[in-house]
């Protein structure tokens, strides 16, 4: 078999932003000039004299002995490892350093499915050969949010799967394979595969973009920017400075709602109800961010969440909101 780095796919020559990662379908540096990801108010340009855009691409990337997946397994204080949930992360950090997650499923007649959650720009020979070799490949791909479409119909065409993006999000495409992806309509998608329901639902908050995603599978729930952990919320509040137990302090919250996150300007509250009104109908024990180690896991995760929602609705100077009164 001809190994992907020795492909004569022009698609290996393809312009990737340094900054966001978005694969452009274009060799042609002269005719890209800038990146309309990096353009858009929620994201952010590079910091270099002018906000000069700079581009790579895979088959340079790939040149590089330093740069490599990583795949790290879910580790959580109650549970140990769960390798139904492996990180995937590009090391050294590129563009916006986002993970991508595989979830290894297991549907009713017994067959493993593996979905990955979210995606990199990155991908190479190895890359692939150990989610063949290791795991049986990959079945599906799903995106949170423009932010990360990265290069997936490299991911799409080397493991031949479909891609599931929110249709209303559809118009952020830089390549487009009417084949390989999947847009998404409903609020709640249960993603199955061969005919067989893989047990993921995939439910649309929106926020963040109008269709942001995010991905619910045996009680965990992965987030990528849709809801971001905050750095109180990832902390540990079980014991005090003499290791005798304590509660996470009053007022604290878990997590954030961003319209954009690098430029912190946060989602309205009429926004964070409409979202509620979504996430209220389902029950998770864990959440997972877009980084590596951004895990939250408790019982109590459902009433942190609307917790942090009025919080943030509060602290926006709508002291009298009607939101503020609901409970659990």
């Amino acid at each position: 078999m001809t190994s992907y780095s020795s492909s004569p796919s022009p698609s290996l020559s393809f312009l990737i932003c340094t900054t966001c990662g978005t694969q452009y379908p274009t060799t042609d540096r002269t005719s890209l000039t800038t990146c309309f990801i990096c353009d858009d108010p929620r994201q952010y340009v590079p910091s270099v004299p002018g906000g000069r855009p700079t581009f790579t691409t895979l088959e340079a990337l790939q040149r590089d002995p330093s740069v490599k997946n990583e795949f790290h397994p879910l580790s959580l204080p109650s549970c140990g490892n769960d390798d139904r949930f492996v990180s995937v992360v590009t090391t050294p950090k590129f563009g916006i350093g986002q993970r991508a997650v595989l979830v290894r499923t297991t549907t009713g007649s017994g067959k493993r499915v593996n979905i990955l959650w979210d995606c990199l720009s990155y991908i190479d020979d190895e890359t692939i050969e150990t989610l063949r070799r290791r795991w049986g490949g990959l079945h599906a791909v799903v995106i949170s949010h423009p932010h990360y479409y990265s290069s997936h119909l490299e991911w799409a065409d080397r493991f031949d799967c479909p891609v599931y993006l929110a249709a209303e999000d559809e118009r952020w495409l830089a390549r487009r394979d009417d084949g390989k992806q999947v847009f998404l309509r409903e609020v709640e998608t249960s993603i199955v595969v061969d005919g067989e329901n893989t047990g993921v639902k995939v439910i649309k908050l929106g926020g963040h973009f109008p269709g942001s995603l995010v991905l619910l599978y045996d009680g965990r729930l992965l987030t990528a920017d849709t809801v971001m952990m905050t750095p109180s919320g990832r902390s540990n509040w079980t014991v005090d400075a003499l290791g005798r137990p304590r509660e996470r302090p009053k007022g604290v919250n878990t997590f954030s709602f961003m319209w954009s996150i690098p430029n912190m300007i946060p989602l309205s509250a009429d926004e964070l109800v409409r979202m509620w009104q979504i996430i209220k109908d389902y029950d998770y024990k864990s959440a997972h961010g877009p980084f590596l180690g951004w895990d939250i896991e408790g019982e109590d995760l459902k009433a942190r969440m609307l917790e942090s929602m009025q919080i943030q609705v509060r602290a926006m100077g709508y002291a009298q909101h009607p939101f503020l009164q609901l409970s659990l």
